[in-house]
Order: C-alpha cells, then sequence, then structure tokens
C-alpha cells in the first residue's frame, strides 16, 4: 500500500496541493486525474520523496517514505517518471539493468541474477526480442515497454507512472495501459485521457488547484455532475458493456469559461 495523508506541498509561497489524502491499496491502480496545474505530479513526487511536503507525509507499507534511505526506497517503489531519458549510448539489456542498483553495491558487477531479472522484466512487458537493440532507435511506444521493464528489475512492489502514454498513439497508448494492469502489484498513474482511466483504473482520484474534488471507482468519479464544474466543459456519459466513454463538448461562444467562485 502506498499513501498520502494530509499532504500540503507549496512552491515557494504558492500552494500546490492543500491536505491531499489519497491511498493505493495493495495490488490496485489508482489514477491521478485533473486538468493541467491541479497538482497530479506534484502529489506523484511526494509519493516517492522527490518532494518534501510543507504538511502531511506520504507512506509506503505504512513506513514514512522521508524516513527511509534512497535505496531502501528505491527497492519498494519504482518510477516511471515524465522527463525524457537520455539518450545515452546504452543497449535495451543495459538499460534494464539499471533498474538492478539498488540490489548492489556501487562497485559490484551485475550478476547472473541480475541478468535473470532483467531478461524476466522484458518478457513480461513483451519486449524481449529487443534486448539487443540500442535503446536510442526504439520507437515510443518500444522505449515506454523498456523503462517499465527497468522498474520492474528493481523488484519493487510498488510503481508510480507519470503520465505513461503522453506523445504514444491510440494503440501504444492501449498496449502501455493493458501491461501496466496485468503486473499486479499497487501502481499509481498520472493520466490526462479520462476515457483511458475509466478502461484500466480501479479508482480515480480527481484533483482540482490542488485538491481532492471526487475520489472513488470511475464509476463514482466520472459522472457529469462532477466532471464539469472541473474541466469547465460538457459531457455526455455513455454505458459501454464493459466501461464508461465520456463524450466532450467545448463550451459555445456564449458560455463562461471561467471557474464557478469559491462558496
Amino acid at each position: 500500500m502506498i499513501s498520502a495523508r494530509n499532504v500540503s506541498f507549496a512552491y515557494n509561497e504558492e500552494l500546490v496541493l492543500d491536505q491531499v489524502t489519497v491511498t493505493a491499496e495493495q495490488g490496485r491502480t489508482v489514477g491521478l486525474i485533473g486538468p493541467n496545474g491541479s497538482g497530479k505530479t506534484t502529489l506523484l513526487r511526494t509519493l516517492y520523496a522527490a518532494l518534501k511536503p510543507r504538511a502531511g507525509q506520504s507512506e509506503v507499507d505504512d513506513v514514512p517514505v522521508a524516513r527511509l534511505r534512497p535505496v531502501e526506497l528505491a527497492k519498494r517503489i519504482a518510477v516511471v517518471a515524465q522527463e525524457g531519458t537520455p539518450e545515452l549510448p546504452l543497449t535495451v539489456t543495459d538499460m534494464v539493468l539499471l533498474g538492478r542498483a539498488p540490489r548492489r553495491s556501487m562497485f559490484q558487477s551485475y550478476t547472473k541474477e541480475d541478468h535473470r531479472q532483467a531478461a524476466s522484466a522484458l518478457r513480461r512487458v513483451g519486449a524481449r526480442d529487443l534486448a539487443e537493440r540500442s535503446f536510442s532507435t526504439l520507437s515510443g511506444g518500444e522505449k515506454q515497454r523498456v523503462l517499465i521493464a527497468r522498474a520492474l528489475a528493481q523488484e519493487a512492489n510498488h510503481l508510480l507512472l507519470d503520465e505513461p502514454t503522453n506523445h504514444l498513439d491510440i494503440r501504444y497508448q492501449h498496449e502501455i495501459l493493458t501491461l501496466v494492469r496485468s503486473l499486479s502489484i499497487t501502481t499509481v498513474v498520472v493520466l490526462h485521457d479520462l476515457n483511458l482511466a475509466a478502461r484500466y483504473c480501479d479508482r480515480l482520484v480527481l484533483l482540482d488547484r490542488g485538491r481532492v474534488v471526487s475520489a472513488g471507482t470511475p464509476d463514482e468519479v466520472l459522472r457529469p455532475e462532477v466532471i464539469e464544474p472541473v474541466y469547465r466543459v460538457s459531457v455526455q456519459r455513455l454505458e459501454e458493456p464493459d466501461c464508461i466513454q465520456l463524450i466532450f463538448r467545448p463550451p459555445s461562444s456564449g458560455e463562461s469559461t471561467d471557474a464557478p467562485e469559491a462558496s
């Protein structure tokens, strides 16, 4: 389990998160959704101690992440961040082996077990055939698979992803999230596409201006009366046999796009 408990965070004096509480139960996939600037990535970064909250705390398996040494934290939490990966002259295998760093000393060579875990991770993400390719030559979807394999090679039981479908076409978006959902580990993922969130997440947390507006199952959160005030667009909800689908209509020229005043 990984959680944030009453977490607040500010850049200088600008409050970005305001007493946010989120819990991802063991083996579940939780999606963080909300407009640009709502605090999704900032919240994710507090979960793996990249940012220190001004109030509240993040915990992994009931242990405050701030108390864990970086190597211990890396054994529990694997991260696929949004920032671009440097184009280093590494093979795919070498890139995945970087995930084994928390499991060995600084000057220790990779062991047979490290290589076995790297090969196993590549198989799990369907990228074993890419092992000898240069990472820099891969497509966007292939790179995402490899980065997830690197995270799996850490043998962490929590996976955090920041917009893993960014810049991917429709096919790769679904392939990556199908893969993430199949891993059966505790996952927190930042997503912009609400229809992808509806299909692949067990629970959703909707943020707006640093606060939790709604949290629950996709059925509970993805309702027009919840979504429309946050995104300020009209929403039509369709009940598909296996999933909710949302259709969005931008406001007409006569409709205001201003946020409602706080009561």
